[in-house]
């Protein structure tokens, strides 16, 4: 993603919204088919808040200034999602600042959209090296309103790996347990050259 960078924003006759950079596609949504993952049992904010003592996101490097969970700028989300005791899940409780609401403090879809991407990432890695692994596709659904300056608990887990790709569901639940936003994410591992690329300094 371009930074500082004009981009395009293109609707295609309500089928499809694209994001450009000149010619090139950056980012392109759609609307999806029913989403169906099937959540786990709930996660209680107590046990939320244990889990993201055991947080493995790193205080530097490439995403430590990550909006939602980089430990490096004062302004993120702190969704901080760590491993859940006893439990293939990972969580951390969330409380939505009003800057993120509309007028009837209903939280952006977009904020929503946010926290559900970066927990998949950790669900996937939640022992051993934290390879580097970018999101491809996020497919959510919204089902109830997310109120601002409240506490929630999101969550994620793994579903399953297929080569260089990782496929992994997230959701936003409320303090008593209510499903409010759910998520399926894809994310690819690059190949060893491609990361040997990104990272060779200029």
């Amino acid at each position: 993603m371009p930074l500082d960078t004009p981009l395009d924003v293109v609707r295609n006759n309500g089928e499809s919204v694209q994001l450009l950079d000149g010619d090139a596609l950056v980012a392109e949504a759609r609307q999806a088919p029913e989403l169906d993952v099937d959540v786990p049992s709930p996660v209680s904010p107590a046990e939320a808040r244990l889990a993201a003592s055991h947080y493995r996101g790193l205080p530097d490097g490439l995403f430590c200034r990550c909006f939602v969970c980089g430990r490096a700028r004062e302004d993120a989300f702190g969704v901080f999602a760590g491993k859940v005791d006893g439990r293939r899940v990972v969580a951390s409780p969330w409380t939505p600042p009003p800057w993120t609401a509309d007028a009837a403090g209903r939280v952006r879809p977009e904020f929503v959209w946010a926290v559900l991407d970066c927990p998949s990432y950790f669900a996937l890695y939640m022992t051993g090296e934290l390879p580097l692994s970018v999101l491809a596709r996020l497919t959510t659904g919204i089902d109830a309103p997310v109120i601002a300056g409240q506490e929630y608990v999101v969550i994620a887990w793994p579903l399953e790996t297929d080569g260089r790709k990782r496929h992994a569901g997230s959701a936003v639940l409320s303090g008593d347990g209510r499903l409010t936003a759910v998520a399926r994410a894809l994310l690819i591992e690059p190949r060893p050259e491609q990361e040997q690329h990104q990272h060779r300094p200029p």
